[in-house]
């Protein structure tokens, strides 16, 4: 098992990169899980998947294990679901020591988080990632957070949990649509400033997907290293050091909105493509070779991600397209910053960039 220090300043914690974790949960855990009531939020595909082995793992123990079944999606991420999360929450008497389990994907592990933000102003709770994505990225770092009409995590909190428990089993249970959608998550971390991982991604992330035990261990804990170095340095987003793990996002969330935050398009996916015009349009401006950005595309192609915008079958322009970016949370004083590209493993922060030319772009990449 492999464990990562997240160095928050007063509230450090671990994650833990590892096969057979959940069997092992409440000695994972430990004293956090204090109460023999253990509150636990899923969506109906992990349930269906691993709810029996970690209700076994719990009552093994003494604990009584209390299910909230949500639906899997990104529709779970509602005003609806976390006030009646919170309400559920609330029915079992958690209080702020408590922990509550966040077991599934983004989705879950973003709204659990939220809930446990603002139930009785925090309490606590563990990410226990069920998605490769989840494992690589949202699961680390304390964002959480709900969609709205407005668009995607526009609500949300700074919340960091007390233990993260990658369990590397449940990446062979998942459809290949999803790991490879995970995959985006991984790769992104060779492109915004580790040229080396992007090289070890060419040459491993297919066989890491296929299945390969310990490619798969060190490109989670390699990933999770990378983004607990820059959560520790920039927790709140402030410095720009954390805006980096944007890469691909401002762009991939625009695709997002315009697909309507569907199974049409995945997360990752829309980043994976979010990445290639993030390199492709770092070319136009003349920041990034044309070559480097054709070398990330190929390689996110070549993973069954999509690196080309007419795939989508987009009913819409670039003007439509950037105007779901002015919703973008990252908006300071009426301009938007990109995370754009110098070349392979030189992401930087933009905040000069004419959102008029990013139409300009996009129009030529839809017709692409």
């Amino acid at each position: 098992m492999a464990v990562i220090p997240v160095d928050i300043a007063g509230r450090p914690y671990e994650v833990r990169v590892g096969a057979g974790l959940l069997p092992d949960l409440v000695a994972q855990c430990g004293a956090r899980l204090r109460k023999a009531a253990v509150p636990i939020v899923t969506d109906v595909n992990v349930h269906a998947q691993w709810g029996a082995v970690v209700d076994t793992a719990l009552r093994a123990a003494g604990h009584e294990p209390h299910w909230r079944i949500l639906p899997a999606g990104e529709q779970t991420k509602s005003w609806q679901e976390l006030a009646a999360t919170v309400d559920w929450l609330l029915g079992l008497e958690v209080e702020r020591g408590d922990h509550v389990l966040a077991l599934g994907g983004g989705v879950i592990g973003d709204l659990t988080g939220f809930c446990a933000a603002i139930l009785k102003r925090g309490c606590n709770f563990i990410q226990i990632p069920t998605s490769l994505l989840a494992q690589v990225d949202s699961s680390v770092g304390g964002k959480t957070a709900i969609n709205t009409a407005a668009g995607k995590n526009l609500v949300g909190a700074f919340h960091q949990p007390s233990l993260v428990l990658a369990d590397l089993d449940v990446l062979g249970t998942l459809p290949e649509r999803e790991l490879r959608a995970g995959y985006a998550e991984v790769v992104k971390y060779g492109l915004l400033g580790d040229a080396a991982f992007f090289d070890w991604c060419e040459q491993n992330g297919a066989a890491m997907l296929a299945g390969d035990a310990a490619l798969r261990e060190y490109a989670v804990a390699h990933s999770v290293s990378a983004k607990a170095r820059v959560v520790a340095d920039d927790e709140f987003e402030r410095t720009g050091t954390r805006a980096l793990l944007n890469l691909g996002h401002t762009f991939g969330h625009a695709l997002e909105a315009q697909t309507g935050f569907s199974d049409r398009l995945l997360h990752g996916e829309a980043v994976a493509l979010g990445m290639v015009l993030a390199a492709r349009y770092s070319a136009r401006k003349g920041l990034m070779p044309p070559e480097e950005a054709e070398r990330a595309a190929r390689h996110i192609e070549s993973m069954g991600l999509q690196a080309r915008l007419p795939s989508l079958g987009l009913n819409c322009d670039g003007r439509v397209l950037v105007g779901h970016m002015l919703h973008d949370k990252k908006m300071d004083a009426g301009t938007l910053p990109f995370v754009l590209m110098r070349g392979i493993g030189q992401a930087f922060l933009d905040r000069q960039v004419d959102l008029a030319d990013v139409t300009v772009f996009m129009d030529e990449e839809l017709a692409r």
